[in-house]
């Protein structure tokens, strides 16, 4: 008999999900004990804790809604730009700096097979967005002979692909010692009616949590105790997809150690008041990210003495943390949000189906929510044009081609 499987059938049927045993008598001995102990891993308690707190919408009073002070860089002068760069450059050179990218996601919305991060930008030489990032801490080995440590977060859809893509690439000559692998947490996901779905008939289907999990899974995969034996104080967060972020930044790094705090962030400029973006604010006196409809009509097109937007400052997935901070964070929970989206499961038939609309909701957690947890942070807002060329998919407004061009444009490959 399958080890656990008297466990799995009575916890299935404690939460009305017996139909996740449906095919277990077409599997064989070794997909049969894959489904029983995925069953017995999963928290049934916390996806439904989070489906039912999911139901109820956020309302947040715009007086609980304040704006939070932020540099601009294209206002900055030479001089100042100067001075802080060189109090970033100052811990950059001493060895306190790492970088930890999240590259856990599929290339699927660029329909491409395999890790997001090993997609290729179509320039001359082609280059996966990987080595794009590690040109940038070459940069810094070749021009200061300091090697930032790299910390990669996968998933369990891409571990194994990634690795043997860096082993394929040499690590892009980069030191392989100084990359780390770590992998983020999953959690099933839930449909309309209230059950988890199949993605194959011996496996549940479970995605990624979030880049919220970046800390929890850090603290689990042991980089956080790597990086406290490297003696490393800063670290720099940021997603695998931008092509033009600077990911190692000495003026988001010395602004933020000169004003002595310990997380930042850049930010870019929300055009359009209308839009849905999220916007950074102060919550109930903590810094935050707030979804714009929580905003009055005058908030939205409100300014300072200086004439800038008090809440149009959007979050481009580009952070900064001290150690510190990280301790703190890793010692609590942040809370998920449900997204609600399409995903192919496996019908009473036991055939895959696409559904033509979304079906399931997903719950994952922010990075950003961290930043409550907090008095302050420095924000500094970067140029689009400079700074920000994501590639999220085939066709939609950041999207590969343009990518290229942006790319092309600012190192003057045309």
């Amino acid at each position: 008999m399958i080890q656990n499987y008297e466990k799995a059938k009575q916890i299935l049927t404690q939460y009305h999900q017996e139909h996740l045993l449906s095919f277990y008598d077409e599997l064989d001995t070794m997909q049969k004990q894959q489904l029983v102990n995925q069953i017995c891993d999963i928290d049934f308690d916390q996806i439904f804790d989070l489906y039912e707190a999911s139901k109820i919408d956020e309302v947040i009073p715009p007086s609980f809604i304040e704006p939070l002070s932020y540099k601009v860089k294209a206002q900055l002068t030479d001089d100042e730009i100067a001075y802080y760069e060189a109090i970033g450059m100052d811990a950059i050179l001493h060895s306190k700096c790492a970088m930890v990218m999240m590259a856990g996601g599929q290339g699927t919305r660029l329909g491409y097979k395999g890790p997001k991060g090993t997609f290729e930008l179509d320039i001359v030489p082609k280059k996966s967005l990987f080595e794009i990032a590690c040109d940038r801490l070459k940069d810094f080995q070749e021009k200061f002979h300091v090697t930032i440590p790299w910390y990669i977060m996968t998933s369990v859809y891409n571990d194994t692909a990634t690795r043997s893509f860096f082993e394929e690439k040499n690590f892009f000559g980069y030191p392989r010692d100084s990359v780390f692998f770590f992998k983020q947490s999953q959690l099933p996901l839930i449909d309309i009616y209230g059950n988890l779905i199949l993605e194959e008939i011996y496996k549940v289907k479970e995605v990624s949590n979030g880049n919220g999990d970046v800390f929890t899974s850090m603290r689990q995969g042991g980089i956080l105790d790597d990086m406290k034996m490297k003696k490393i104080e800063w670290i720099f967060f940021a997603g695998v997809d931008n092509v033009l972020l600077k990911i190692i930044d000495p003026l988001l790094l010395g602004l933020t150690i000169r004003h002595h705090r310990v997380i930042g962030s850049k930010t870019l400029l929300k055009k359009n008041a209308e839009d849905k973006d999220w916007i950074f604010a102060r919550r109930n006196g903590k810094p935050s990210i707030i979804n714009s409809c929580h905003l009055t009509d005058e908030m939205k097109i409100a300014k300072n003495k200086d004439g800038n937007y008090l809440y149009r400052e959007i979050n481009m997935l580009a952070h900064l943390f001290h150690i510190s901070a990280l301790d703190k964070i890793t010692q609590v929970s942040l809370p998920y949000h449900r997204a609600f989206k399409k995903n192919t499961f496996v019908n009473e038939e036991g055939m895959k189906q696409v559904p033509e609309s979304p079906n399931t909701f997903k719950f994952e957690t922010f990075i950003f929510d961290a930043f409550s947890l907090f008095d302050d942070l420095e924000l500094l807002r970067v140029e689009e044009e400079e700074e920000y060329a994501p590639i999220k998919d085939f066709n939609g407004a950041h999207n590969p081609e343009l990518a290229k061009e942006l790319y092309e444009k600012k190192y003057h490959l045309k």
